[in-house]
């Protein structure tokens, strides 16, 4: 594919609470196994992209670890490859990356470096499958300057947190509302956007020198009257996770069959680093229903309509339903847990009850393993 990908990976969002505390949004756990950013590098790689720069600030030490090696998304290769920015001082330089312009900006020599034509931005925080291909040759039919993947927002999802798009009927952009209080359509921004390298080079440049920072609100708003900027409606499911409630919802979808038959067994396939971990363990008294389980855990009680990662452990005579429990957590036994996500290597004590009576709890309270 004649592009180049950027995913964008440093942001934070106060309406995931402290469940950022411990990492990027981008490197949150999805379907027992996955990363959120698998979902966007499986993309760029299934559509042929071979030079990815990946962008990441804010808490990037488990983002980092995740992508250590880049062989698990076939970018392990002599030609391109997968590149980790992060933001670093130089004599010119001394700021953190102050929006998604910014970050972008402060690598423009990557960008300038390269001879790939166009460029493809992604959000690392969506849960979707894409062929890229498709929409680049939309972006030249349409002879655009920018175009804007789109979505209908998920029944579950606040619209209200996302840019909101009114497209024409040839799907050209007339209003674009990033996070309106009034949402005046149901069709929002992806976060995914095709554009001419050399255009970004130029739109990028103009922006630090005017002191703009944002690539939303300083460039696709701004120039919306002035540049050709048009929406790209794609089908198949999407969700952006960057909120507590959007990311419950998405991992209690892969509990749907045809999610998990879309994402997992239909070409083409999202890839994630491998582990090497024993299979999961059912002993005598576990009972599991309509649930996740995935490689390492040990299950004893019963578990239904969940979703359990990697290494957990649940102890005797407990209940685990509608809930999410992340890597590494220790439940002891005759333990309660309904409607929460369960933090990564947490201890629930034993003889305890949790339970988000008002909408999803999160577990996260850092007890002595060794009490249980």
């Amino acid at each position: 594919m004649k592009a180049l990908g950027i995913i964008l990976a440093g942001g934070n969002s106060s309406r995931m609470q402290n469940l950022s505390d411990k990492r990027a949004i981008s490197a949150m756990p999805i379907a027992g196994s996955y990363r959120s950013v698998d979902f966007t590098l499986s993309n760029m790689t299934n559509s042929h992209i071979q030079t990815v720069a990946i962008l990441s600030q804010y808490n990037a030490r488990s983002l980092n670890e995740h992508l250590n090696s880049s062989k698990w998304w076939n970018f392990g290769r002599k030609q391109g490859g997968m590149f980790l920015f992060t933001p670093t001082v130089t004599a010119d330089n001394s700021w953190w990356y102050r929006g998604t312009a910014d970050a972008m900006w402060q690598n423009i020599d990557f960008l300038k470096r390269r001879h790939e034509p166009y460029v493809v931005i992604a959000s690392g925080d969506c849960v979707y499958k894409m062929d890229f291909n498709a929409v680049l040759e939309y972006h030249i039919q349409k002879q655009s300057n920018i175009t804007v993947v789109c979505a209908k927002v998920p029944s579950y999802d606040d619209i209200n947190r996302f840019g909101v798009v009114k497209l024409d009927s040839d799907g050209q952009v007339l209003e674009f509302e990033e996070k309106p209080m009034m949402a005046h359509s149901n069709i929002v921004s992806t976060g995914v956007y095709i554009i001419r390298r050399r255009t970004l080079i130029e739109l990028l440049e103009q922006c630090n020198k005017e002191g703009r920072y944002n690539f939303v609100t300083d460039i696709l708003i701004r120039y919306k009257g002035m540049k050709k900027i048009y929406g790209y409606m794609m089908d198949g499911y999407w969700s952006n996770i960057a909120s507590v409630e959007s990311y419950y919802h998405t991992n209690m979808d892969f509990l749907k069959k045809e999610v998990r038959d879309y994402f997992f067994y239909t070409e083409p396939k999202i890839y994630s680093k491998a582990q090497d971990l024993a299979p999961a363990k059912y002993n005598s008294g576990a009972n599991v229903t309509n649930s996740l389980v995935a490689s390492g855990c040990i299950i004893n009680s019963q578990v239904e309509n969940s979703v359990l990662f990697k290494k957990v452990f649940v102890g005797n005579n407990c209940t685990i339903k509608n809930s999410i429990i992340l890597n590494g957590a220790y439940i002891g036994d005759n333990v309660y847990v309904e409607n929460c996500i369960v933090e990564s290597n947490e201890t629930l004590l034993s003889n305890t009850s949790y339970i988000g009576k008002n909408g999803i709890k999160i577990v996260a309270e850092n007890n002595n393993r060794f009490g249980v």
